[in-house]
């Protein structure tokens, strides 16, 4: 009980800590701007606190450049600097966890813990933000029909389509509208957008505006079919997610099932994992167990996956 009780403590101090730093970059933020208010363009540009010049030198590094940009695709407001210190932290716990729980020679999988924290969050963000990219399709693709039918270029109408739409069509079609005013071709602008979406539906619509835009044609006709295409493309998507919730959920349940069996195993004989992880035996069985969960895992996140 009073291990449980450290643990459970171990992680709200975990959870104070980022939420203070996160208020400390706040607040810095929040007496730049009223210095740089006050001072005009001619203040200090530097970074104001401890923590902003260090977020400042990681986004230098070539990790702060990768975090910036994976952090831009999942629309994620986050410093890249407080990414790193919350994927330190799950790192720090589960060491700490498995160190005491389990065995000393287990803690090494506590590292590689915070860094697959860290992709699982971006991952997580990115796919969240690129399906609700996709339920803003039919709505995008009406958008542009009504635009076109009023005589407007496709240019301007996607220009219109940003300005109407929100996040995070808005943030993606400004983009794009903004490369189109510099002087970017059609079909390179719309790349960029579905290298960043990267969907089947996005490519569609994508299509049939290069090609629309190239060989001309009812563009407003096709625009409306697609939309009513993508409408119906979107119910049938969230039911068959309906009904592959509960393969789903079973997939995450085999992975657990192999830590909590590890728990109890040695919650019934203490020192049982240690001494498996130390012999020729138990270190195969940890392994062959573990690649065996691995692979149930995999294989039912394989079968239920909706290619997008």
């Amino acid at each position: 009980m009073m291990i449980l009780a450290i643990l459970i403590g171990a992680l709200l101090s975990v959870v104070l800590l980022m939420a203070a730093i996160r208020e400390f970059l706040a607040v810095g933020a929040a007496r730049r701007r009223a210095v740089s208010g006050a001072e005009g363009f001619g203040g200090d540009d530097r970074p104001a606190t401890v923590l902003q010049d260090a977020d400042q030198q990681l986004r230098h590094t070539r990790l702060g450049r990768w975090l910036e940009d994976e952090l831009d695709l999942a629309g994620i407001d986050r410093s890249p600097l407080l990414v790193v210190v919350s994927g330190s932290a799950v790192a720090l716990v589960a060491t700490y966890v498995l160190w005491t729980f389990f065995a000393p020679l287990l803690a090494v999988f506590g590292l590689l813990a915070g860094v697959a924290a860290v992709r699982w969050y971006l991952r997580r963000g990115q796919l969240r933000r690129r399906e609700a990219f996709v339920a803003q399709l039919p709505e995008l693709a009406r958008v542009l029909a009504n635009a076109s039918y009023a005589g407007l270029s496709l240019p301007t109408a996607i220009g219109i389509a940003g300005d109407e739409l929100s996040e995070p069509a808005h943030t993606e079609l400004t983009r794009v509208a903004t490369r189109l005013k510099f002087g970017a071709p059609l079909s390179s602008a719309l790349a960029g957008l579905q290298a960043r979406v990267g969907t089947r539906e996005t490519s569609v619509l994508i299509s049939t505006l290069v090609v629309a835009s190239r060989s001309g044609g009812s563009m407003v006709k096709a625009l409306r079919t697609i939309a009513d295409t993508l409408e119906q493309r979107k119910e049938t998507r969230r039911e068959v997610q309906t009904t592959l919730a509960q393969s789903v959920a079973t997939a995450y349940m085999i992975a657990g099932v192999g830590v909590v069996s590890l728990l109890l195993i040695n919650a019934f004989k203490p020192g049982t994992v240690q001494q498996m992880t130390t012999t020729p035996i138990g270190q195969a069985a940890l392994i062959v167990s573990a690649v065996l969960f691995v692979i149930g895992f995999v294989a039912i996140r394989r079968m239920t996956r909706i290619i997008a």
